[in-house]
């Protein structure tokens, strides 16, 4: 099984000290980033998709074998909430196949105003090729069943597996033969406690996925950075 290991993107100035040491340019993060991790989650495509020349550029500064997750953008999810998905899905796999080997991947966080539409849901799914590994965040409850359950394992999409306080907000299934997990926001604080940790490490292994991809979301004051780095010990 492959582990990866990472932070929901790097550009953080209070990583400083935590990451980035003083003297490295702001130019260099990613640099220095990948230095340390394997992976990656753009989730400034959530914002604004990067044009193709950045995903490039980010391709050609990250040691072989990175591989970047990317968050889909909000046009998509929150503005069309997945109706009419054939255009904005075609713009986003344009500019992110930049990545070429290196794009991992793609996330499809739904607004947590979202109710279950599993019609919607199955259609954007079909927009992306065999080849492009899709993961699924719903935030609404009424998306836990059994024919969400069925749509994601019918389009081999993962159900991404999600926490806040140190507990999964997400039911725990296991829709494709590779998993996405995110981990928001530890019980006391932002940060994550080394109990939590571990049972996260145990849900992982115990999922026995081909290939698994864990961002820690956590980002203020370099929790992220210090979560992953001790996840990454954990068998």
């Amino acid at each position: 099984m492959t582990r990866l290991v990472g932070t929901s993107g790097w550009q953080y100035k209070d990583w400083r000290g935590v990451l980035y040491p003083q003297g490295v340019p702001q130019r260099l993060w990613l640099e220095t980033y990948a230095a340390e991790f394997g992976t990656v989650e753009s989730n400034n495509a959530f914002y604004r998709l990067p044009s193709p020349e950045s995903f490039a550029a980010w391709r050609d500064r990250t040691p072989d074998g990175f591989v970047m997750a990317v968050k889909a953008s909000r046009y998509l999810t929150h503005i069309k909430r997945l109706a009419d998905p054939e255009e904005p899905v075609r713009r986003l796999l344009d500019a992110a196949a930049a990545l070429k080997d290196k794009l991992g991947p793609i996330l499809l966080q739904l607004p947590p105003t979202l109710k279950a539409d599993p019609a919607a849901l199955d259609r954007c799914l079909a927009c992306f090729p065999g080849s492009v590994r899709v993961a699924v965040e719903p935030r609404h409850d009424s998306w836990w069943t059994g024919e969400t359950r069925e749509i994601l394992l019918g389009r081999g999409a993962a159900l991404c597996w999600a926490d806040r306080h140190s507990r999964p907000v997400t039911p725990l299934w296991r829709t494709a033969g590779w998993g996405y997990v995110r981990l928001h926001q530890g019980r006391a604080g932002v940060e994550y406690g080394d109990t939590a940790l571990r049972t996260w490490a145990g849900r992982v292994r115990e999922a026995d996925w081909e290939d698994s991809y864990v961002y820690f979301n956590n980002d203020p004051g370099g929790a992220a950075v210090r979560n992953a780095r001790r996840f990454a010990t954990l068998g």
